[in-house]
């Protein structure tokens, strides 16, 4: 049978491709993690024979296409919009009619070579920390006085792929108190808590954490900054880092839904550089789109690497193993959200009666051919040429086409 394929003819510029052109030559030239080997193979091969294909027929026209797989990687830019629709969805689930706000921690670039080798520890930080602050907040009866629901999502790259750690959080507008009573935002909801305060707060955490886990040798000390290794310098490191801004951010709260649904979902699932920022790669050279925010205003421009630069930064945003990038912190905690959230729309319907403001999500695919029907898996072979998967009722004696 034919199946589809991805030719550079009829697509623009992937990272699969830069991948698959350099890779080799990146490989041989550079030490990197197991973990980024694999990276480097998943999204070089997406989409392609090495990962099977499978076949999807329309329920109403009977339309039948036919797709390579996908590598599912979760830093691959052609595969995060399935991955983000079905975690969406997930989610809409357990919305409140509620205002949410969205809250930004930063960490100074200060930190990016002590970042590099001990990614995994820095990044636990940042979200305990970040999320205590939030947490230490949300308790004070200045504010709230009650326990907070949020979720962040960590992402460590900025526009031209550099070292730019930071997490997304999406906070429910108000806390639970103690007395199972729900308290509404101050202020009327204009801000959920002062930057100023929230950035002060973290920065005292952060560096508490740090100095400890530095106290406990829990912390790589590179070569080139092997003089960290006497305390004293270390200490006069740490008094530069306080010295250095600490960025907090919280935009204006969002009112709808759905709104907080389909905003969220352009973070959830982000990688380092998405396929349609990529202009084009000519002697060795990749150029691609970048937003520059140092201006007043936003502009937009262009930014050259090469190959093996691109590379190299790309493979800076790759996870540890297993490492979690999204976070459920309060009472939108894993395993407590459910029976929390239905607690709190029964605290909230009491005083204030809401129809359901959740949108309506559907993980179905419509036929591109009809555009009444959705396509249902009809087959799925893996690289080896297995069948893993057959539509429901079907044997392989009803399947009337070639699957070779």
């Amino acid at each position: 049978m034919n199946v589809s394929s991805h030719s550079e003819e009829h697509q623009s510029l992937e990272v699969a491709e830069i991948f698959r052109r350099y890779g080799e030559e990146y490989r041989a030239g550079n030490g990197m993690t197991k973990k980024q080997h694999q990276v480097m193979h998943a999204i070089a091969n997406c989409r392609t024979s090495v990962y099977g294909f499978h076949v999807d027929r329309c329920v109403d026209c009977g339309y039948t296409e036919s797709e390579y797989n996908s590598c599912r990687d979760r830093h691959c830019p052609k595969c995060q919009a399935i991955a983000r629709r079905k975690w969406v969805e997930e989610r809409v689930r357990n919305l409140l009619p509620v205002s949410y706000y969205h809250v930004i921690f930063t960490l100074p670039h200060y930190l990016h070579g002590i970042i590099r080798y001990n990614r995994e520890r820095i990044y636990d930080l940042l979200f305990s920390t970040a999320a205590e602050t939030l947490s230490t907040f949300g308790r004070d009866p200045k504010w709230l006085g009650g326990e907070l629901g949020f979720f962040g999502v960590l992402h460590t790259w900025g526009q031209t792929l550099w070292q730019h750690p930071h997490i997304h959080f999406i906070v429910a507008g108000g806390a639970l108190s103690d007395e199972g009573q729900w308290i509404p935002p101050r202020f009327g909801g204009k801000f959920l808590f002062p930057v100023k305060a929230l950035s002060k707060v973290f920065r005292g955490k952060f560096v508490a954490s740090l100095k400890q886990a530095y106290a406990d040798g829990g912390l790589v000390i590179p070569d080139d900054q092997s003089r960290l290794r006497h305390p004293a310098n270390f200490e006069r490191w740490i008094d530069g880092l306080v010295a250095r801004p600490w960025v907090v951010y919280c935009k204006a709260p969002f009112n709808d839904a759905e709104h907080v649904v389909r905003y969220v979902g352009r973070y959830t699932h982000r990688v380092a550089i998405s396929n349609q920022r990529l202009i084009d790669i000519e002697n060795g050279t990749v150029r691609f789109w970048f937003k520059d925010y140092k201006k007043d205003t936003l502009v937009r421009k262009q930014m050259r690497l090469e190959a093996k630069e691109f590379i190299s930064r790309f493979l800076w945003h790759v996870l540890p193993h297993r490492f979690h990038k999204i976070r459920h912190f309060g009472f939108l905690a894993n395993g407590r959200c459910k029976v929390m959230v239905d607690q709190i729309r029964s605290l909230i319907a009491a005083v204030s009666p809401q129809p359901d403001a959740s949108p309506n999500t559907s993980n179905k695919r419509v036929c591109p051919k009809c555009e009444t029907g959705w396509l249902i898996s009809l087959l799925v072979k893996d690289g080896y040429g297995r069948i893993v998967r057959l539509g429901p009722g079907l044997s392989m004696n009803k399947l009337s086409y070639d699957t070779s």
